[in-house]
């Protein structure tokens, strides 16, 4: 069974990381995919704001469901550049990440991601743009 057939069937609990985090799937299709997690103070950096790490992690993870549905049976993704502008900072409450597929090669794939808070309106915390190498697993 693929990755994408386990996340489709069991949610998070496809992936030890997702479960560590609380990253939940909200949507996920050909070129776009929708994640959600909640701030927990032991995310939090030494002077109380979630740490940029957690928003490039979970951004990566929304570009890959992304260009997941994609991708033929035989092939697999790695990243291999990734760059992330952080905007604003959040201490509490539900993060979104929504990754986007730019453009997918034979042998690379271009993504972006915005990470955002909906409350009280939509604001960016951060955007990142990553290049996934398309492998061929055999």
């Amino acid at each position: 069974m693929s990755y994408l057939e386990k996340i489709r069937r069991d949610g998070k609990l496809a992936n030890p990381f997702f479960c560590m985090m609380g990253i939940e799937v909200v949507s996920m299709g050909p070129g776009k995919a929708e994640l959600k997690m909640t701030v927990r103070p032991d995310m939090h950096n030494g002077v109380g704001w979630l740490q940029g790490g957690m928003l490039a992690a979970i951004a990566d993870e929304a570009m890959a469901l992304a260009l997941y549905p994609m991708l033929a049976e035989t092939e697999g993704i790695a990243t291999i550049s990734e760059s992330t502008s952080f905007i604003k900072g959040v201490r509490s409450g539900e993060i979104y990440a929504e990754g986007r597929v730019i453009r997918k090669g034979r042998r690379v794939a271009f993504t972006e991601s915005e990470v955002y808070v909906l409350e009280p309106e939509k604001t960016i915390l951060s955007r990142t743009s990553a290049a996934f190498a398309v492998t061929i697993n055999k």
